[in-house]
């Protein structure tokens, strides 16, 4: 447990540093667990209230109950929650039978970029009614919170705490700073967007450690509800499948995972489409 709160600890003091440098700032929310214990870190960081946007790129593909335990986590904490969406693509007809990475780039990555950057259309919930409306904020958005951690799959470990992309959201992993004995870099050019990884020390194991040790309200799509299977990892419907478990707590699946040799990612079919398929969607701006 005292690693679990210096993990607590480091994940607090990065929030209130990204918060002290990047005036536009923002956080992504995948809805998924580490974006999930990352919100409730938010919570923590500025005593139950996130000073920034959440941020949701919807591809209309989610699983349902996603959509629906977003909106209202939202409601009940008062989020300021926008949602950003590529229609030009879906009105295109784009989906993952013209690829699964060229889909993922479309709905996803260029999406991201263009919410992020303020070109793109994006919705805005209105409290209480948690009704959206078209968001008139078109300011670019140069410090983004985001839910990576280095354990999940090979490009996430080349990450930094404070990384540094070009404006466009291009990420060139060989110029990345230095980050020794914590000190960590939060001077950079104008027009420099970065990504900001509180999580990024953390182990699967941990986030589950930490979602039973503070008994957050994690989706229920990641338990066995009598089927024998749940998802251990959380994406688009047609590219997400589930795994065999009869795991129905945070506590069973802790021990599950001790145990498991199969990869987090294993349900991923974008992955198994190309095994470098997450760089790539990293590189060009991606999550």
């Amino acid at each position: 447990m005292s690693q679990l709160q210096d993990l607590e600890d480091q994940g607090v003091y990065i929030f209130r540093e990204a918060y002290k440098h990047f005036k536009e700032l923002c956080m992504l929310w995948s809805i998924g667990k580490d974006s999930t214990v990352l919100l409730w870190l938010a919570r923590k960081a500025f005593f139950g209230h996130v000073p920034f946007p959440l941020v949701h790129i919807d591809t209309s593909y989610k699983i349902p109950e996603m959509i629906a335990y977003r909106d209202e986590l939202a409601r009940r904490w008062g989020l300021t929650m926008i949602v950003g969406q590529n229609r030009k693509a879906l009105a295109d007809g784009m989906g993952p039978e013209r690829g699964r990475l060229t889909c993922c780039t479309a709905l996803k990555t260029d999406a991201l970029r263009e919410t992020l950057n303020g070109t793109g259309p994006r919705m805005r919930m209105q409290h209480p009614s948690g009704e959206y409306v078209e968001d008139t904020v078109r300011e670019p958005f140069t410090g983004v919170i985001v839910g990576a951690r280095a354990d999940e799959e090979g490009s996430r470990s080349k990450e930094r705490y404070f990384s540094p992309r070009e404006h466009s959201g291009d990420w060139d992993i060989a110029d990345q700073p230095p980050e020794l004995w914590n000190q960590f870099k939060t001077d950079f050019a104008p027009g420099t967007h970065v990504r900001i990884h509180p999580l990024l020390d953390w182990t699967e194991v941990n986030i589950w450690e930490y979602i039973e040790r503070e008994k957050i309200p994690i989706i229920d799509l990641y338990f066995d509800r009598g089927e024998g299977r749940r998802y251990r990892s959380l994406g688009c419907a047609p590219c997400t499948g589930s795994i065999e478990s009869c795991a129905k707590t945070p506590a069973e699946i802790i021990v599950e995972l001790r145990h498991t040799k199969v990869a987090e990612r294993a349900g991923r079919a974008q992955d198994k489409a190309d095994a470098y398929a997450m760089e790539k969607l990293r590189r060009d701006g991606y999550m």
